[in-house]
C-alpha cells in the first residue's frame, strides 16, 4: 500500500468531530469489566457486547473508527455478518490492537515494557487480510519517585516505532499510543512531573519514529492528557483548563505539525472529565492537527450498565447511551460540548 493510501486512511481516523471507540480489552480485561457489572464473562456475550456497541444505529455520525481484540476481528454479528462487513457499513474503519501488554522490565523496578514485536510481521499480515486497516500499540510509562528511568522510555519507544514501520509494510496506519498512567498505585505527582515525563517522552517517540523511518503523514497518536496523579494530595490537583492548556502546551512543542491527527486516551478520567478536558483542548485551537478521542470505558461504561441488567429488552437503549456519548465526544472534538 502507498503513502497516499495510509494517509487517507490516517485522515480519515482523524475526520471533523469524530473519534475512535476501543473495544479491544483483552479476556482478562473485560472479565474485570463484566464481573462488576454481573455478566458472565463467556465467548457469547463477548461478542454480544461488542456487537451491540459496534452497530449501534448511527454510530458512524461521530465515530470514525474501533479498535477491536483479535477475538472480535473474527467474530460475525447474531445474523452471521463478519463484524468487519457490519462495521463497512456503518462507515467504521477497522483496527486492531497488535502488542501483548507490559511486563515487567529487567534491571528496572516499577518499569514495564511492552511484548509483541515476535511474529508481528505475520500477525498484521494476517490483520490485513481480514480487513483491518489500522493497528494499535500501547506503551505504559509509571510515574513514581524512582520512575520513569530514561531506560524505560527509550526502550518503550523503540518498541513503538519497529511496531510502527511495520504496520507501514503491511499497509495498515500505526496508531502510537504512549500512556503516561496517571492512576497507578504510587501515582502522587503534580501536574508539572506529568508534564516533563510527557516532554521526555513524546521527544523520544518522535526522535525514534524518524530513526526507523517511519512516515509521520500516515502515523496517528493516541496519547494521555497532563495530569496530576490519582493519589497526589489535594493542593497538587489541577483544574480542568490547568489540565488542557499544559497538554496543549506539550503537543505544541513535542509533536510534528506533518501528523494527521492526535486521539486522547481516558485512561483514569471520568466519562465527564474525558469529555471537558478534550472540549477545552479544542477551544483553544485551531491546533497544527486535528484533536479528538479514542476512548474506551468513556464512551461505553454506561452502555455496559444499561445491557447488564437485561441483555434483550435493553439493547436498543443500551445502543442510545452508545450514540449518545459517541454524540457528545463528537462535539466535544469540535470544542462544541455543551455540560448536560
Amino acid at each position: 500500500m502507498s503513502i497516499e493510501n495510509l494517509e487517507e486512511i490516517a485522515q480519515a481516523m482523524v475526520a471533523t468531530g469524530k473519534g475512535i471507540i476501543a473495544v479491544d480489552e483483552s479476556t482478562g480485561t473485560i472479565k474485570k469489566r463484566f464481573d462488576a457489572a454481573g455478566v458472565e464473562n463467556t465467548e457469547e456475550n463477548r461478542r454480544a457486547y461488542r456487537e451491540l456497541l459496534l452497530t449501534a444505529p448511527n454510530l458512524g455520525e461521530h465515530i470514525s473508527g474501533a479498535i477491536l481484540f483479535d477475538e472480535t476481528i473474527r467474530q460475525k454479528t447474531k445474523d452471521g455478518v463478519p463484524m468487519v462487513e457490519a462495521m463497512k457499513k456503518a462507515g467504521i474503519i477497522a483496527g486492531i490492537k497488535v502488542d501483548k501488554g507490559p511486563v515487567p522490565l529487567a534491571g528496572f523496578p516499577g518499569d514495564v515494557v511492552t511484548e509483541g514485536l515476535d511474529g508481528l510481521r505475520d500477525r498484521l499480515k494476517e490483520y490485513a487480510q481480514l480487513g483491518a486497516q489500522f493497528a494499535k500499540w500501547r506503551a505504559v510509562i509509571n510515574i513514581t519517585d524512582d520512575n520513569p528511568s530514561s531506560t524505560a522510555i527509550e526502550a518503550n519507544m523503540h518498541a513503538l516505532a519497529r511496531y510502527a514501520a511495520l504496520c507501514q509494510e503491511a499497509g495498515l496506519v500505526p496508531m502510537v499510543e504512549p500512556e503516561v498512567l496517571m492512576d497507578g498505585p504510587d501515582s502522587k505527582h503534580d501536574i508539572d512531573v506529568s508534564y516533563e515525563v510527557h516532554e521526555a517522552v513524546l521527544r523520544s517517540l518522535f526522535n525514534a519514529l524518524y530513526e526507523q523511518n517511519v512516515m509521520l503523514e500516515g502515523t496517528i497518536l493516541k496519547v494521555s492528557m497532563v495530569m496530576p496523579g490519582k493519589h497526589a494530595p489535594k493542593d497538587a490537583q489541577a483544574t480542568p483548563e490547568d489540565v488542557a492548556e499544559a497538554t496543549v502546551r506539550v503537543l505544541k512543542s513535542c509533536v510534528p505539525a506533518t501528523l494527521p491527527g492526535i486521539v486522547f486516551l481516558s485512561g483514569g478520567q471520568s466519562d465527564a472529565q474525558a469529555t471537558e478536558h478534550l472540549n477545552l483542548i479544542n477551544q483553544m485551537g485551531p491546533h497544527p492537527w486535528p484533536v479528538s478521542f479514542s476512548y474506551g470505558r468513556a464512551l461505553v461504561a454506561e452502555a455496559l450498565n444499561i445491557w447488564s441488567k437485561d441483555k434483550e429488552k435493553n439493547w436498543a437503549e443500551a445502543q442510545k447511551a452508545v450514540y449518545t456519548r459517541a454524540q457528545e465526544n463528537g462535539a466535544a472534538a469540535l470544542g462544541q460540548w455543551k455540560k448536560r
